[in-house]
């Protein structure tokens, strides 16, 4: 209480210092000002009015330049020119500046110019209770021996406080207990020191330690404080033997335990401490076996595996081992280790017979395996259940004693799967459970159980008439599943007849590669198609086959010229007369050129051309028609005889064509045609009789013609069936034909020494071409004179056709 008093007695003489100096020197050039503060007070804490201390206007603060000069590096204060207020700008610590001074001040320096004006300001620094007492360390550690006496007194470190005064360290207290009391020693500078004292005899196997909280309180307001632990340890005196706490551990020890694992720490007790109670361990009794697997640390009793256990060599180890502290006594206790079995054996599959091939026809439940599964571990760990990869190709059958089947659960086929790669997994039932894969390959040999196969279901070739014979047509392919002999395909042509002529004769086949040779050139006016069948057949045994129609079509070229059927020439060359009588006019139909070409298609296209005429403008022909027209008035003479050579060509590349006379001859009346006819070289009607039949035919159509005039003048008809026919014959073999005819003919005579089937325009307006449909070999013995009857269309069916064979 009396250093309170003193405190505040200098902080009450300070204060009237600065009084007096603010009093009587605000005047003067060298001033000086002392404030007071305490320490940790907020930033901006007014600390007192710097122009009203100085006697000056707050005005001129600013404009004289005042300045606050710290000698320390930081700015703990600061002055507002605003209002001269001298304020706290950044925290205050008293230890920090001033550290255990009973006392701490610090200095500014305050300058205004105009006039230059120096004022000191000194700042007393007051201590707050802002710093707790710290102890040296926080543990005093003290070693009493139990035979030590009461009343002997132990020394301990004293706390510090930064802060001072009242606020520095006042008394120390000890935490109860009935051994230890608390003195405190007080130097001659006043420092207090605690000390312990003990009150009672120790007993370490009692109580071999203590420990007490010492705690350091300031005088402050608010009272702080700290503690520090006082650790006391009882020495002791060698008077106890090691103890175990049981005289057999039993420990059981997973089989898969990792070297260097622990597994028992033995702790020997000895109620003694220091060197009689270090406890040394060994192994006093142990076999060989164990002596590899087992290791114990002798200084903390520590037993780990030294080797690989393993339960499946031996499941139980028995040692014995001895404790002995610092004075040689010693003590046994025996370790039983139990290996208990872990899954660490996965199952065993051995193969005790295997077929490495079966045929493909083996029946389902063939055997194909037989194994044995094992595994070495024990209980639930042994169980082993077992399956295959493919259940629907292999079924596995078990057996007593831990042997499987492999059997065949469905027919094999090669051809899909040539070979197996059968999977055994076996899946012990152990935790985690092991599993073993036996994997091997089971080949299928081939049974010729699969035809040849042809690349389609039936080939259709094309082959230009006129070929070379020999000639390559086409590669006929086909496939075998099987293998090897079973595999190996010979094709033939199998034998049939082409018109009665064996179709061996018009093509060939390599029996190897399948390749189709013509045998002969073909004609495609004698021999359009033909078909027959190839056999391709394997070398298995039996053998197997499957054949393959083949259709081979001609393709027709350009090699027959057109055949002009009518007007058609006598042996000499000669053509027929037509008659045309004076009364024609403009676009009366003389007569129309009817030809055939025995090719099919463009080539056998036709158009008809006047090649040579005494006036080509007299008569016009139509180009695809062969009509035969007056193209002007006919001149007025009594007779005019006109001798025209028409070409017929055909549309091939190159075009071939053939060319026919036609003598016309202009009369009032058929009498007047016969000399004409007359006029014709005798030896022509000596040689050939057709030179008769043709006056005769000419003759009748003429009469036939003047008949159907007046019918169709009585009967005002536009027109009229005017039945006409000649037949003529040759020996040479033509097919059938049929004739579409115009709607209105001429009175004329159509011989037709040729049998073909062809198809013309009937109405002479329709550019339309004549085509050939050949009929295949017409026997000449069938060839006979016959007589149809030609009628003319209506005009309201212009399609109606004019039929006429021979």
């Amino acid at each position: 209480m009396n250093d309170t008093a003193r405190q505040r007695r200098i902080k009450c003489e300070k204060m009237y210092q600065v009084f007096f100096f603010i009093f009587f020197f605000t005047s003067v050039t060298y001033g000086q000002l002392q404030y007071s503060v305490h320490e940790e007070m907020k930033r901006g804490s007014v600390i007192g009015n710097v122009a009203k201390d100085l006697g000056l206007n707050v005005k001129e603060l600013a404009n004289r330049k005042f300045q606050l000069i710290s000698q320390t590096r930081k700015q703990y204060f600061s002055v507002n020119l605003d209002n001269g207020d001298l304020f706290v700008s950044d925290r205050i610590d008293r230890e920090t500046l001033c550290e255990m001074k009973p006392n701490c001040f610090l200095n500014l320096e305050a300058v205004i110019e105009n006039p230059l004006n120096f004022y000191t300001i000194t700042i007393e620094i007051q201590d707050v209770n802002d710093n707790s007492p710290i102890f040296s360390k926080k543990h005093f550690d003290l070693e009493i021996s139990e035979v030590t006496l009461p009343g002997a007194r132990f020394a301990l470190g004293n706390a510090q406080d930064l802060d001072i005064g009242s606020n520095s360290v006042q008394s120390y207290t000890l935490s109860g207990n009935d051994n230890f009391r608390l003195r405190e020693k007080i130097t001659t500078n006043g420092i207090k020191y605690p000390e312990i004292i003990l009150e009672k005899s120790l007993d370490r196997e009692k109580q071999s330690s203590y420990e007490l909280v010492l705690t350091a309180l300031d005088g402050g307001n608010p009272q702080k404080s700290s503690t520090a632990t006082i650790r006391i340890t009882v020495q002791d005196v060698n008077d106890n033997l090691p103890m175990f706490n049981q005289d057999t551990y039993r420990i059981r020890l997973q089989e898969n335990a990792a070297i260097g694992s622990l597994v028992i720490q033995l702790n020997a007790t000895d109620e003694d401490e220091g060197s009689n109670a270090q406890i040394t361990y060994s192994f006093s009794h142990i076999s060989d076996t164990g002596r590899q697997l087992f290791t114990i640390d002798s200084i903390n009793g520590e037993i780990k595996v030294l080797g690989r256990l393993d339960y499946e060599t031996s499941d139980i180890y028995e040692m014995t081992v001895e404790a002995k502290d610092g004075g040689g006594h010693v003590t046994h206790c025996k370790v039983m280790v139990q290996v208990m079995d872990v899954n660490d054996n996965a199952p065993n599959i051995t193969m005790k017979s295997l077929s490495a091939s079966i045929p493909e026809n083996s029946l389902p439940g063939t055997v194909i395996a037989l194994l044995n599964v094992r595994d070495l571990d024990s209980g639930m760990n042994s169980e082993v259940v077992c399956h295959i990869s493919d259940t629907l190709a292999f079924q596995l059958i078990p057996s007593p004693n831990s042997y499987y089947k492999l059997v065949t659960a469905a027919g094999m086929d090669r051809e899909r799967n040539p070979s197996h790669n059968v999977t055994i997994h076996c899946t012990d039932n152990g935790s985690p459970p092991l599993s073993t894969n036996k994997t091997f390959q089971l080949n299928i040999s081939d049974v010729n159980d699969n035809a040849p196969v042809f690349e389609k279901m039936s080939y259709i070739l094309y082959i230009g008439e006129n070929n070379q014979p020999g000639t390559s047509i086409h590669n006929v392919r086909a496939s075998d599943l099987d293998c090897d002999d079973n595999g190996k395909i010979s094709y033939s042509i199998l034998n049939s007849n082409v018109e009665d002529i064996p179709v061996t004769s018009y093509v060939s086949i390599n029996s190897m590669t399948g390749v189709l040779y013509a045998q002969r050139s073909f004609d495609y006016e004698q021999l359009r198609e033909f078909q027959f069948q190839v056999m391709a057949k394997d070398s298995g045994s039996p053998p197997l086959s499957s054949n393959v129609t083949v259709r081979i079509c001609i393709i027709d070229k350009n090699d027959n010229a057109p055949k002009i059927l009518y007007p058609s020439a006598d042996t000499e060359g000669s053509a027929l007369f037509e008659f045309i009588p004076h009364s024609a006019e403009k676009g009366y139909l003389v007569t129309k050129v009817i030809a055939v070409d025995a090719d099919s298609g463009h080539n056998a296209w036709l158009s008809y051309h006047l090649l040579q005429a005494p006036d080509p403008t007299l008569f016009t022909i139509g180009q695809y028609t062969g009509e035969m027209r007056i193209g002007r008035d006919l001149p007025d003479i009594e007779s005019l005889r006109q001798k025209l050579v028409i070409l017929v060509k055909d549309n091939g590349v190159p075009s071939l064509s053939s060319t026919v006379t036609l003598n016309l001859v202009v009369a009032e009346n058929f009498q007047q045609v016969v000399p004409e006819i007359r006029k014709q070289p005798t030896n022509a009607d000596s040689k050939s009789p057709v030179t008769f039949y043709l006056v005769v035919s000419i003759a009748l159509i003429s009469l036939l013609f003047i008949i159907t005039v007046l019918i169709a003048v009585i009967y005002k008809c536009r027109k009229t069936p005017t039945p006409t026919s000649y037949g003529a014959y040759s020996r040479n073999v033509y097919p059938q034909f049929t004739l579409g005819c115009p709607s209105e003919i001429s009175d004329t005579s159509l011989p037709f020494p040729f049998s073909y089937d062809v198809c013309v325009t009937l109405d002479s307006k329709q550019n339309e071409i004549a085509y050939l449909k050949p009929v295949q070999n017409v026997p000449t013995d069938n060839l006979i004179d016959t007589d149809e009857t030609v009628n003319d269309a209506s005009n309201n069916e212009p399609n109606s056709n004019i039929i006429a064979q021979v």
